[in-house]
């Protein structure tokens, strides 16, 4: 990456949300309520001591010695009737996925006394609990700790004893990161069945402190040579750092002064040290000497260090995915104004596993490599390496928000003045019912989010920025990316697929917007050996220079594929193909979905027959279900049931 793109490199995370702090209000008002009293100390948070575990945390850490082994913990209070009945399922799955074992198996889940948690019989019994703690424990030293299995148990032992219950877990050891560390999930519910409610002392404090407590015993303190290599390898780092603390601690009415007499020979040590972190932050313009051994550092300082580790990370995950390919970087912006970005998925990953949060990394055809954030939950599976996405922000105004707040009349919109607009402009490839069904499927996840009003049937009051407050909605549901899956298959396996490809739709739309270079240099081969293979199959002429296509040519080889997935799925199932006609509805059981290169297809059998209908993701609760679908040109609408009701377009 150039001098130039790297200054034009920038990560811009936004500001921290604290969604959670109506929840744990609310946990408080309970304990009140419970007999529980709040003793605030002076500068305390409030509601700090309250709930279990605060009398363990004015103790814990009074053993401490100097050496002692850090332990990063992070945690998450996850209210589950906020998150969904599936927060649970997502997450064990998330943190027991593939690669996260020593040798790059799936991580295997275990518990108190046992080395094989069952996490359905342990998501079902949580079911009904209110809440529920995330714990992420890293131990620095984690790769010499010999049984990280042992070394969570044993922690959560000391915790059950400062809580003073038993406790419900599970957890996860991940070997797939520099430094090993652990996922616990721990239910919220004491052992007598009543809400566990934890103190935010303990949480903040008491807990990481027992852990470190654990480490030290294991390992052994730290030598003060460990910590002094440690300690100077802070001093050029490109993030926030223990030394940048220790001067955030040492600062007097915003100046620090290095001036000062040490006679301990670990003091002098330690302020040669910060002398040198000082420097290198003058020399980053975070800091300047206002007088001889008097110094300020900017009042933003954390902020900026923070967001430069945060970019070094993503440059490192960049270039490790890249493999040494050159490519200029690129962080996906999700604002107003961004460009989609198409390409081959070259590397996934957890971003923050604590939050359930990934990451692609995409090889642009445009010739640049592409860092996309993805919104929590987003599963990774939908997205193999190798596949071909489209990323663009889900920012944008949605059509259908223009068109409900242009009919709207005095703030009502009416379904049947829609309907019959929509019947004076119909065309062959779309009912005008199913267009009205859409935009009432649209108000209805509106009306959820409280920004429209259901006054009868049939009518809903909108407001007049309607379009604006759905893009909002938008943005926060899908934290401010969409991700589309345009191709399983990798553009090598497309060259020569019998089916309708992401190739052939970009030798239809002129392959626009592809370069020359890096992805895009791919796709340009792959695009010549395709049109040698369509015309290999009497689907396309060359002329000179030029290719020219059949006409249908998506049409045709999506019907051979078709064809072809048939024959196998009657020979494996005796039933007799029957091929969807346009406008003709088809009726069946939804039994499973097959993959094609052409797209994802649903099988509907109704015991004598069955069709291949195109897939949606809508669908794919009511597998088992009996589904009707009506094919209208290159789309289809979906019913639930036998009988006409509402449509999934």
């Amino acid at each position: 990456m150039s001098k130039q793109d790297d200054d034009r490199f920038r990560v811009r995370p936004s500001a921290p949300k604290n969604r959670q702090q109506k929840f744990v209000s609310q946990v408080l008002k309970e304990v009140s309520k419970a007999g529980g009293r709040s003793v605030r100390r002076s500068g305390a948070r409030p509601g700090a001591r309250l709930g279990r575990g605060h009398v363990a945390a004015s103790f814990t850490g009074r053993s401490a010695q100097p050496g002692s082994r850090r332990v990063t913990i992070k945690t998450r209070l996850v209210n589950l009737k906020q998150s969904g009945v599936r927060s649970t399922t997502t997450h064990l799955r998330y943190i027991e996925r593939e690669g996260v074992g020593r040798d790059g198996e799936p991580g295997q889940a275990y518990g108190s006394i046992t080395d094989n948690a069952d996490l359905v019989a342990f998501e079902e019994r949580g079911r009904e609990d209110r809440h529920q703690f995330r714990f992420f424990v890293s131990p620095e030293d984690a790769e010499q700790l010999d049984d990280l299995r042992r070394y969570s148990r044993t922690l959560m032992d000391r915790m059950e004893a400062d809580l003073g219950t038993r406790l419900d877990w599970v957890a996860v050891d991940h070997w797939n990161t520099d430094n090993p560390h652990t996922h616990i999930v721990l239910r919220g519910k004491d052992d007598r069945g009543k809400d566990l409610i934890i103190s935010r002392d303990y949480i903040a404090q008491g807990m990481r402190e027992r852990a470190s407590e654990l480490a030290t015993e294991w390992l052994g303190p730290r030598t003060k040579l460990e910590i002094q290599q440690s300690l100077r390898r802070e001093v050029d780092q490109e993030r926030w750092t223990s030394l940048d603390r220790t001067l955030q601690r040492e600062a007097q009415g915003g100046l620090i002064h290095t001036n000062q007499p040490a006679s301990d020979p670990s003091h002098r040590q330690q302020r040669v040290l910060l002398i040198g972190r000082l420097q290198r932050l003058q020399h980053m313009g975070l800091a300047h000497e206002s007088s001889p051994g008097v110094w300020a550092v900017q009042a933003d300082a954390e902020q900026v260090l923070r967001t430069m580790g945060e970019r070094g990370d993503i440059v490192r995950t960049m270039q490790r995915a890249m493999s040494g390919m050159p490519r200029d970087l690129a962080v996906f912006d999700a604002g107003e104004n961004a460009r989609p970005v198409v390409g081959r998925v070259a590397a996934k990953g957890m971003a923050d596993e604590l939050y359930d949060r990934g990451y692609l990394v995409v090889d642009g055809t445009d010739g640049k490599a592409h860092y996309i954030a993805l919104s929590a939950n987003v599963e990774l599976e939908r997205y193999p390496v190798g596949s071909v996405v489209e990323a663009r922000g889900s920012a944008e105004i949605r059509a259908a928000d223009k068109i409900i707040a242009a009919l709207a009349v005095d703030g009502l919109y009416r379904t049947d003045h829609h309907l019959t607009t929509a019947t004076a402009q119909a065309t062959p490839m779309r009912d005008p019912k199913e267009v009205v069904d859409a935009h009432v499927r649209r108000l209805e996840a509106l009306r959820r989010a409280g920004i429209v009003k259901r006054v009868a049937e049939g009518i809903w009051q909108v407001p007049k920025d309607l379009p604006e407050r759905g893009r909002q909605y938008d943005a926060q549901r899908l934290g401010g990316v969409s991700v589309e899956l345009r191709s399983h298959l990798p553009i090598e396996r497309q060259v020569r697929a019998i089916g309708a490809t992401w190739l052939d739709q970009q030798l239809i739309g002129g392959a626009s917007g592809i370069a020359n270079n890096g992805f895009g240099g791919d796709v340009r081969e792959a695009l010549r050996q395709r049109s040698d293979f369509l015309v290999e199959q009497g689907l396309a002429e060359r002329h000179g220079q030029h290719v020219i296509l059949a006409r249908n040519l998506l049409g045709t080889l999506r019907g051979r594929e078709i064809d072809s997935a048939a024959q196998t799925i009657s020979a494996e199932t005796g039933l007799e193909h029957r091929p969807l006609i346009d406008g003709e509805r088809a009726t069946g059981i939804y039994r499973r979905n097959v993959q094609l290169a052409s797209g994802r297809f649903a099988m509907l059998d109704d015991g004598k027959e069955f069709s291949l209908v195109p897939w949606k993701p809508v669908i794919e609760q009511r597998l088992g279900q009996m589904l009707a679908a009506t094919p209208r040109g290159t789309g289809v609408a979906w019913e639930i049931g036998r009988q006409r009701g509402p449509s999934i377009a």
